[in-house]
């Protein structure tokens, strides 16, 4: 589905990096965001394209395995791509139960990515969100009431109908036929919704 609103576009695009790593677990690939970023260009006709990246990431002392490729690779997006990376550290919450103590993580970025979306809201003729969770209606509601194009991409299983159906129009990653897949994912043992990325 080419967009063809205009001839060219000004386009940000808004990755929710929790959204993007269910997708990459159900295809076995992580993405090659190059390819990504290259993909959503031409299929937006944009004359230019912002794109920002939000994720949480584990603390440090909190895995038995290092996290130098994490934040190599978040280096690798803004200093090689261009990419805006919005990170911050996962919380650490401690919830009592009848078994006991458990630490529960949480690293939410929905108000840094509604932040942004509206902040620049007048920098941009079409805004690409990739997430798929129902929170984010009233933001496109009202992006989409102030002239913007609002895409939506997601994978199935992962999407709520209220944001499918609430945009312009709604992409599902995994039914691209356009090559965005980079190297095969290694799975390890013990990683946690969240760590999604390389």
């Amino acid at each position: 589905m080419k967009n063809n609103l205009k001839n060219q576009n000004n386009v940000y695009v808004f990755i929710d990096a929790s959204n993007l790593w269910s997708a990459q677990k159900s295809k076995g690939r992580f993405f090659d965001f190059e390819k990504l970023k290259s993909f959503l260009k031409q299929q937006h006709n944009a004359k230019s394209i912002k794109i920002f990246y939000y994720t949480a990431y584990p603390a440090e002392g909190t895995r038995d395995y290092s996290l130098d490729g994490k934040h190599k690779f978040f280096t690798y997006l803004r200093k090689g791509l261009g990419v805006v990376v919005r990170k911050k550290e996962l919380k650490r919450i401690t919830v009592r139960s009848d078994k006991g103590d458990i630490i529960e993580e949480k690293g939410n970025m929905d108000v840094e990515m509604t932040i942004d979306a509206l902040h620049y809201k007048n920098k941009y003729d079409i805004a690409v969100l990739f997430s798929g969770d129902s929170d984010f209606l009233a933001l496109v509601t009202y992006l989409r009431n102030n002239g913007k194009n609002i895409y939506i991409y997601s994978s199935k299983n992962n999407i709520s109908e209220e944001l499918r159906t609430g945009g312009d129009g709604y992409i599902d990653v995994l039914k691209i036929s356009e090559d965005i897949w980079g190297r095969e994912l290694q799975h390890r043992a013990g990683r946690n919704k969240g760590e999604n990325s390389p």
